[in-house]
């Protein structure tokens, strides 16, 4: 297993447990503890984790604005996984928004060269990955955030205002059935709310990680979602509840 790999499954396995152990990693991955904690002095340098004895911890509140760098090496697989899935959901010629998130960037990749599309997206990375896809490529323009490589406000929301779209493609921090589709950040949450308004159909992208986590910011109460696409089959009770809600599961 190449270096690269063994992180994004220990970044994994912190996401999932909240603590990893550096002995434990080393009889899991097969090498030796001095490999792991290089390992982990090398996530701690990317701020993707903060080490402590024996292991190490990721501390995230409901409010972090988790950078772009450290949200693509989280959770990777399930990103793939729902990507290969969403991609039977746009033909040739569909118009579509994507919100800055990295599934977003994995279901695009998924997409290259395959599809006539047209692409809306507040997301400079998107931008700027794509820019000789084949695909025409709308940017919002905006404010950027750094964090996120996310562009926002007035200019942001005023041009999403005057497209209206087959499909808006958005990813959030968690879902919660009373509290409904939720952002770490208010800017980023308006974008969603407002992609969601001029799109025909909302596809929510959501790994199973995702399922009942609550986040800072309410962006919807699932009145907007149309579709979710995720990369495990999730309780009954949530699908009970998307099918109350005539809401698509795709899992």
């Amino acid at each position: 297993m190449l270096g690269l790999e063994r992180r994004q499954k220990i970044m994994e396995l912190l996401r999932r447990e909240r603590k990893v152990y550096v002995a434990e990693l080393a009889k899991l991955f097969h090498v030796t503890e001095e490999t792991i904690r290089r390992d982990l002095e090398k996530l701690e340098n990317q701020d993707l984790l903060r080490r402590s004895y024996g292991g190490a911890v990721l501390s995230e509140s409901t409010s972090e604005d988790l950078s772009y760098t450290r949200r693509s090496a989280i959770n990777s697989e399930s990103k793939l996984c729902i990507a290969d899935k969403a991609v039977e959901l746009i033909h040739d010629g569909d118009t579509i928004m994507m919100d800055s998130s990295t599934t977003c960037q994995a279901l695009l990749q998924q997409l290259k060269g395959q599809r006539n599309i047209t692409v809306i997206t507040n997301s400079i990375r998107l931008m700027n990955d794509f820019m000789n896809s084949g695909f025409q490529m709308i940017c919002t323009g905006g404010k950027m955030r750094e964090s996120s490589c996310a562009l926002t406000g007035s200019t942001a929301y005023q041009t999403l205002h005057n497209y209206f779209v087959d499909y808006a493609f958005i990813s959030c921090k968690g879902i919660d059935m009373d509290k409904g589709v939720m952002e770490s950040n208010e800017s980023e949450s308006k974008i969603k709310e407002i992609m969601m308004e001029q799109a025909r159909k909302t596809v929510l992208l959501v790994d199973h990680s995702k399922f009942n986590k609550t986040a800072f910011v309410k962006c919807d109460d699932f009145s907007h979602i149309h579709c979710v696409v995720t990369d495990e089959e999730p309780s009954r009770e949530w699908q009970d509840f998307f099918l109350e809600r005539h809401i698509r599961l795709i899992d």
